[in-house]
């Protein structure tokens, strides 16, 4: 329920752990667009949990952000929660240790869970950490919000709490992890849906050149960015039968499925059509003496191959990409890569 205090505004909330409430509290308080944050427990099973039982009860501290969406999207809200915690340790965070001080994600809505999903897949597909993710995305349940004494602690107690936080380390592996990183924008903003309730990507950015010649692979740069053309029948794709999806290599957008793929004999992967018609655009392309038509992703304006009117029926084109310049996700990962709007494309595989 958001507090009274909010009342005729517009305001979504949050929930996260991170180790220390104070710390994380004190953390997310400075951000733009954050209305009110609440220190508090949940996760457990036991109720009313207080400082001196809610480890026995099953929870964990966590703290429950009230912000505006339209200043802070969800998205850079969990961008920022990642930088201000160490997702990749399971066993608590940094000197305080055990399952009730572990980091989660509480999603309060089918789309938070997609953004959060998304998002997570992103930060663990973007070589920033050299370990898995731990970071647990949940349902959210009963928030308890914490004693009045444990409220805006940084600021009641600020000598004890400096302390506190030098002596945990806190910021010390927080340098160590993330100094000079900068998060991926390669992640879809999900918060929007188009007509037909599939992703938007209005709210990517793209990387730099420079940030891209770091992620990318020379020849995932060459072809993407500068309109090169990969070796034919040796890539990774043009013989892949499996059932899923391929997304753009630097934004993650959907491009085309394995349902419309196809043998073409041309040695690179080849579909009939694409699987979301509004990130594809298409171009004149007058070079090599000859013109064609090129292909290009929306968001990201990554190079991605031609397409000729010389496929099968019912269509007649053939989408002929570069494998470089694709990401394939397997159907049975497409919940856990944040694409499950796509799952019911493949309802014959498990998950």
């Amino acid at each position: 329920m958001v507090s009274e205090a909010f009342a005729g505004q517009k305001t979504e909330q949050a929930i996260l752990a991170g180790g220390c409430f104070w710390c994380l509290e004190a953390d997310l308080q400075k951000v733009k667009g954050v209305q009110e944050v609440v220190s508090g427990y949940t996760g457990g099973t036991g109720t009313n949990p207080t400082y001196d039982d809610y480890v026995q009860k099953g929870h964990i501290e966590v703290v429950q952000i009230t912000f505006d969406p339209d200043i802070l999207p969800y998205a850079e809200l969990l961008n920022i929660f990642w930088k201000k915690v160490d997702p990749v340790d399971p066993g608590g965070q940094f000197c305080d240790r055990g399952h009730a001080y572990s980091t989660a994600i509480f999603f309060t809505s089918e789309e938070q869970k997609t953004i959060a999903e998304a998002s997570k897949a992103a930060l663990e597909q973007s070589g920033l950490l050299d370990q898995p993710v731990a970071t647990e995305i949940r349902a959210s349940s009963t928030f308890y919000p914490a004693e009045e004494y444990h409220q805006n602690y940084s600021e009641k107690n600020p000598i004890r709490y400096k302390f506190y936080r030098f002596k945990c380390g806190r910021d010390q592996r927080l340098e160590e992890l993330w100094d000079g990183k900068e998060l991926p924008a390669l992640s879809p903003e999900k918060s929007e849906k188009n007509a037909g309730g599939n992703m938007s990507f209005t709210r990517f950015t793209k990387p730099s050149q420079e940030e891209l010649k770091k992620r990318l692979t020379p020849l995932q740069y060459k072809v993407t960015q500068e309109d090169g053309t990969e070796q034919a029948f040796k890539n990774t794709y043009w013989e892949n039968t499996r059932p899923g999806i391929y997304v753009d290599i630097v934004s993650g957008e959907p491009l085309f499925s394995s349902l419309d793929k196809y043998k073409s004999g041309t040695g690179w992967p080849s579909f009939t059509k694409p699987l979301e018609p509004e990130n594809i655009v298409e171009r004149e392309d007058r070079s090599w003496f000859s013109v064609r038509t090129e292909v290009r992703s929306k968001h990201a304006d990554s190079h991605l191959g031609h397409v000729f009117t010389d496929g099968p029926a019912p269509t007649g084109l053939r989408y002929c990409m570069n494998s470089v310049a694709l990401r394939f996700i397997p159907a049975e990962d497409l919940e856990k890569e944040g694409y499950g709007a796509y799952s019911n494309l493949f309802p014959e595989i498990k998950r």
